[in-house]
């Protein structure tokens, strides 16, 4: 099974201008090789039969024969070769030359795309020679290479008769450019793949732009896009080219090659993600049309090698120049939505808990920001530490500093006592520490802090995090409940990065308790200490890695994996970290907890959305509390 992923190749073989022999040869070893390494599609520039620079020589039949001569070589090529292969040549149909995207497998020719935008600009003079395609044209069937039966026509999709969300329809160089790209129709069509037989000449600050291009066609397309470029062996008469091929999906760059070195570049496109993802935005947008023609092909189906990046975090913006200023974007939309809620309930103060542990901190610095962008006075802010059965000096210490460090108004209100009166209320025995000795203190904490809030004017801040949401790790109506929860889109792994983030930022003493706290181990710390006063109770023993599981929650609900397929990727992504039984062990606890804890996401307060995954009723997850998670741990087992 290859759970939807196509190994793609853009290849940009050396040519030598109008030697169609040779670059016939350059075609074929790069066919080959592109096979044995497991493509099943094979993209390579445009014209590179003959050469993309060939001028007036396009007028010249002993050319045009040669070329038709060389595409029956290479389809001949294919035959036994696991791979859909595009390739650049100029056609004679009629009274008319066209350049085309000629598409070949496993012995045959199936179609062939005209370019439909003949730029004639600049150091471009295309027309020329070639006549655009015509959409009124429609389909004609040719004959080509002794095959009768060739289609030719811009509409058209080849389609993998084993896996039928993998279809590829062409477009050539200036067509992704024009204002009304033909990969517009073509997606709409049905096609996920669009691939694009390129020569485009090499100037300086070009090579952005066409990577933005190409990025953001796969992304309004909701579409694989495999660019692949001319390169080394055209003519330098006027230009020189690159060989920039680029292959991206949905709007991220898979993989790139360098300019100026010739080569195969690979990377596997998702697919099932694209048509699962087209499906979610909207049906309307994408389904077939009965102008387009679909023509069959085989591949293989097995699993596909993968060499694509998955990061472990999915949720932490990528390293690069870019990095900080999306961080600073993510605290800036947390503090936004505070700040909105602060005014339109005229609330004079806000009150938080503050246990010493990264969910509150990452609360606490969201909620001075919002106060200074209000011009609010810091002081107003009730930070609340409440100790009990299982709070250290540690956490209890940096909780103390981290409030005076950012100049908060610091309550210590104790409710062990309490609890142990409730405990004598109900008939709870002290030393039974089950499930209502842990919530009962949590639910306890959240009364003082309503409480406090309305003897003061004041919202309550929750601070528990899209992670906790998903595994539903929160006593219900205790650290659940709150009157804003400027955490909730948040997950784990990020509020990592967050506080890290704000802890070089802030440095001095705030940053170095900010250090302290990272460093500290996640506990709801409603246990006792050891006997050294240590954390006894250690959330990722209990609940498992956050890590693994902000990355199947990525998966699971951004791009609607199968239990079986993130067990796949995440065993690609974390070899040598986590072996297979132990993601299988944490995944079927993700799937059951998910399931199972729903109904407090049901009723779970409001919060703003910072990026791609939300769990909120109102906004992005709607599912019923008593969903049945048979068919997920079936599909790990």
């Amino acid at each position: 099974m290859n759970y939807g992923f196509i190994k793609v190749c853009a290849a940009t073989p050396e040519i030598k201008v109008a030697d169609v022999q040779f670059n016939t040869r350059q075609i074929i070893k790069a066919i080959k090789q592109s096979a044995e390494n497991g493509s099943q599609l094979t993209v390579f520039p445009e014209l590179c039969i003959c050469g993309y620079t060939c001028g007036d020589l396009f007028n010249q039949p002993a050319l045009l024969s040669a070329c038709e001569n060389a595409l029956g070589e290479i389809a001949r090529a294919t035959e036994g070769c696991a791979t859909l292969v595009l390739v650049g040549a100029p056609l004679a149909v009629g009274n008319r030359l066209y350049n085309c995207a000629v598409a070949v497998s496993n012995g045959r020719i199936l179609g062939a795309v005209p370019k439909t935008f003949i730029p004639d600009y600049g150091e471009f003079y295309e027309r020329r020679h070639f006549s655009p395609a015509l959409s009124e044209d429609g389909i004609e069937i040719i004959s080509l290479c002794g095959q009768n039966e060739v289609y030719f026509g811009t509409q058209l999709i080849f389609r993998a008769e084993e896996l039928p969300d993998f279809a590829v329809a062409a477009e050539i160089c200036e067509d992704l450019w024009a204002p009304q790209s033909p990969s517009v129709t073509h997606t709409q069509a049905g096609a996920n793949i669009i691939v694009n037989l390129s020569c485009s000449d090499e100037v300086a600050g070009k090579a952005e732009y066409r990577r933005n291009l190409v990025k953001t066609q796969s992304a309004k397309l909701v579409c694989g896009y495999v660019y692949c470029d001319a390169g080394d062996g055209e003519s330098t008469t006027d230009m020189v080219f690159a060989g920039h091929n680029i292959i991206c999906e949905n709007g991220a760059v898979l993989a790139e090659s360098k300019l100026f070195e010739n080569g195969l570049v690979y990377s596997e496109i998702d697919v099932a993600f694209l048509a699962s993802e087209r499906r979610r935005i909207s049906s309307g947008y994408y389904g077939e049309q009965v102008d387009y023609f679909c023509v069959p092909f085989n591949t293989e189906t097995e699993n596909v090698s993968l060499t694509r990046a998955f990061s472990k975090t999915p949720f932490i913006p990528e390293e690069g120049a870019g990095l900080e200023e999306r961080t600073e974007l993510i605290l800036s939309i947390q503090s936004k939505g505070l700040e909105k809620r602060l005014k339109h309930t005229n609330s004079k103060t806000a009150v938080i808990g503050v246990s010493g542990g990264l969910d509150s901190a990452l609360a606490l610095l969201v909620v001075c920001r919002a106060f200074k962008a209000l011009g609010k006075d810091v002081k107003d802010i009730i930070a609340v530490t409440m100790p009990a059965f299982g709070t250290t000096a540690k956490t209890k210490s940096n909780s103390i500093k981290l409030i005076k460090a950012l100049g908060a108004t610091p309550v210590t209100v104790p409710v062990g006592n309490t609890v142990l009166k409730h405990f004598k209320d109900i008939g709870h025995k002290p030393d039974d520490k089950n499930v209502t000795y842990e919530n009962a203190q949590a639910r306890m904490r959240t009364l003082v802090l309503m409480d406090i809030a309305n003897d003061n004017n004041g919202l309550v801040i929750g601070t528990g995090d899209l992670s906790e949401l998903a595994l539903g790790w929160a006593t219900y109506n205790g650290d659940h409940m709150s009157m804003y929860g400027v955490n909730a889109s948040v997950p784990k792994t990020l509020v990592k990065h967050l506080i890290g983030h704000e802890a070089k930022k802030l440095g001095g003493k705030c940053g170095s308790v900010l250090k302290d706290i990272l460093n500290t181990e996640i506990s709801p710390e409603l246990l006792p200490p050891d006997e050294n006063g240590n954390i006894s109770q250690k959330t990722e023993d209990l609940v498992g890695p956050y890590i693994l599981h902000d990355f199947f929650l990525y998966y699971a609900v951004r791009r609607g994996y199968e239990p079986s397929k993130m067990q796949y990727i995440a065993e690609y992504a974390f070899k040598g970290v986590y072996d297979a039984e132990t993601i299988k062990k944490w995944l079927k606890s993700f799937y059951s907890r998910f399931f199972a804890q729903q109904f407090k996401r049901s009723c779970m307060p409001d919060g703003v959305k910072v990026g791609s995954v939300s769990l909120s009723p109102r906004g992005d997850w709607r599912m019923p509390s008593d969903a049945i998670v048979r068919l997920w741990l079936d599909d790990i087992q």
